[in-house]
């Protein structure tokens, strides 16, 4: 298939990757955009690793608050200079994670900040459920990694199912600006009010 510069510009309108990345992408999927966008996130993922040990300094403090004004959200998402910290994209991008925050409730950004405890006791309950089971200890070992994974999805921003997209997660949201901006993008804390709720 013929990749014509109206569908390689079409790619880059919708993923922000440069023009020669889109039209290696468009050529390595017989120019399939759907396929496409999925061998570039792929691609961008894997230089978005790269770029997430470098500093970032900059950023900005983004903020939710729900229509009722009873819940409300702030986050500070750092990245790496002042240029990308006032790009409107990227000050989209805090305002949606501020939202999911709000919709979704995570406690941590990442599983390494579970406490050892919390991990520990979320195990328990698992075996316990199993206690009876005649299942060999390998296989319950397996489930208890796939429960442990599930509950990481429930209570870390990180592996939660971004709202609005729930095909990706909200490190594959974040990784694609990284990609985008060429720039290091981490959230750093976050705090959620709920009235009524401590």
């Amino acid at each position: 298939m013929k990749i014509t510069a109206k569908l390689v510009n079409e790619l880059r309108q919708r993923t922000g990757i440069g023009m020669m990345d889109c039209k290696k992408a468009l050529k390595e999927t017989d120019g399939d955009i759907g396929k496409a966008i999925t061998y570039l996130r792929k691609k961008g993922y894997d230089r978005a690793k790269e770029k997430m040990d470098r500093e970032t300094t900059e950023g900005i403090i983004g903020s939710y608050i729900h229509s009722d004004n009873k819940l409300g959200v702030l986050v500070e998402v750092n990245c790496e200079s002042d240029f990308v910290a006032r790009n409107e994209e990227f000050k989209g991008l805090v305002k949606n994670i501020a939202m999911h925050i709000a919709a979704a409730d995570p406690k941590y950004i990442t599983s390494e900040e579970i406490p050892e405890n919390v991990i520990e006791k979320e195990k328990e309950i698992i075996l316990e459920q199993f206690k009876d089971s005649q299942k060999p200890p390998e296989i319950i070992e397996k489930i208890v990694q796939g429960k442990l994974k599930k509950f990481f999805s429930e209570v870390c921003l990180w592996n939660q199912a971004y709202i609005k997209d729930d095909k990706i997660t909200i490190e594959k949201l974040v990784s694609s600006f990284i990609t985008k901006f060429g720039e290091n993008i981490k959230v750093n804390r976050f705090v959620r009010f709920s009235i009524g709720r401590s």
